[in-house]
């Protein structure tokens, strides 16, 4: 049985061209969906509240990748903390439990790859149009709403979040 693979044509997301949302306490830029790649990644530029961490959770169909840009990022997956700060990389596979934490008092700034793409829309339906500039109001994250919506993305919630060290 052959396969066909659409081709990507090419594509580009300027500076404050992709879709916004406020998704929990961050504020979320979609660089590129599936639809744009071929289904290859999906890329999403973020600005996370100091302090702000999503509950521990695996991604069933994706691997996730961060490139930090601003800010200080303890990221845990399994039983590993790795903390990045600016220009710092980080992969985290599929099936493996994970979260981060933003340390400091500096907000962070980051790159998101997910590969292959898809998961980008989770940030889409599950976060809400920005009401103004800047971050949203801080806040801890709506579990509840990320339990609901975790599946239809084969995401889920498996513990609370994490604490900023010190804390």
């Amino acid at each position: 049985m052959e396969t066909t693979i659409e081709a990507a044509q090419p594509y580009a997301s300027l500076a404050g061209e992709g879709e916004v949302t406020w998704f929990q306490p961050n504020r979320m830029e979609i660089k590129a969906t599936a639809e744009a790649t071929g289904g290859a990644y999906g890329l999403v530029e973020s600005w996370i509240r100091a302090g702000s961490s999503p509950p521990l959770h695996v991604h069933h169909r994706e691997d996730e990748a961060f490139f930090v840009l601003e800010g200080r990022v303890r990221f845990r997956c399994a039983d590993r903390d790795i903390v990045g700060g600016p220009g710092s990389f980080v992969f985290l596979p599929r099936d493996v439990p994970h979260t981060f934490v933003v340390e400091g008092d500096e907000d962070a700034h980051m790159l998101t790859l997910l590969s292959p793409g898809g998961g980008e829309r989770f940030f889409i339906e599950g976060g809400r149009a920005p009401e103004g500039p800047g971050l949203p109001p801080p806040g801890a994250p709506d579990v509840a709403k990320l339990r609901e919506l975790g599946p239809r993305f084969g995401n889920e919630i498996l513990g609370p979040p994490i604490a900023p060290e010190g804390r």
